[in-house]
């Protein structure tokens, strides 16, 4: 049995890995700050946990950690004001890896976006700007870091079926539906050859487990 944190544990890929979880014998934590979203994350197969990593210091998220053996970072600002999500995307995505560190666990799992990068190249102007930026940057943090991390790079999510087959190979961004995408976080979990990996993904025709095996 593996305990997994999930930190934006009512969000939507979040609810589709809280069950694929569950069903192998995992125990799952959901971190959430609504505590109206407690029934949707008992149903999907997680413990609800309601926490403000907004606001909420890196000794609280140690605390919050501490016993678990992973964290999955799904958690986000959602789009809006630049500074929220500066707040959320980077600032608490800091202090969730330097809190884990704190507490002894190192297996991280960050869902980012394909084309996450310093070099995003997202214009100032583009409203998409603060969350490529909070991104990165954050990323770069936990690459730096002694974690046992993987970033993830979906593509543009999208409500398709969970195929349990990806292309972990794109050179470009496609699509990639959120269960596909909540399978490659699990058998992130339970696959070594995923530590210290960059894996950036679309739908595609490799089964997940070949095709993140090496």
């Amino acid at each position: 049995m593996t305990r997994v944190l999930i930190v934006g544990g009512h969000g939507k890929v979040a609810l589709l890995l809280a069950p694929i979880l569950a069903a192998r014998g995992d125990e799952v934590t959901a971190v959430i700050r609504n505590p109206a979203h407690a029934d949707d994350v008992r149903a999907a197969g997680g413990n609800p946990v309601v926490f403000d990593i907004e606001r909420e210091g890196r000794e609280s998220l140690a605390t919050l950690i501490a016993g678990h053996d992973a964290v999955v970072w799904s958690a986000g600002a959602g789009g809006g004001a630049p500074e929220r999500t500066n707040a959320v995307d980077f600032e608490a995505a800091v202090r969730s890896m330097d809190a884990a560190a704190d507490a002894g666990v190192r297996r991280y799992v960050m869902v980012s976006y394909f084309n996450a990068s310093p070099q995003h190249g997202v214009p100032p102007e583009n409203s998409f700007h603060a969350y490529a930026e909070a991104k990165a940057a954050a990323d770069e943090h936990l690459r730096a870091s002694p974690l046992d991390w993987t970033v993830l790079g979906p593509s543009a999510l999208t409500l398709g079926e969970g195929t349990g087959r990806i292309d972990a190979q794109a050179a470009r961004s496609g699509e990639v539906s959120r269960a596909n995408t909540a399978l490659v976080i699990a058998q992130c979990l339970i696959e070594p050859a995923t530590i210290r990996r960059t894996i950036r993904f679309n739908d595609g025709d490799q089964p997940i487990a070949e095709a993140l095996a090496g």
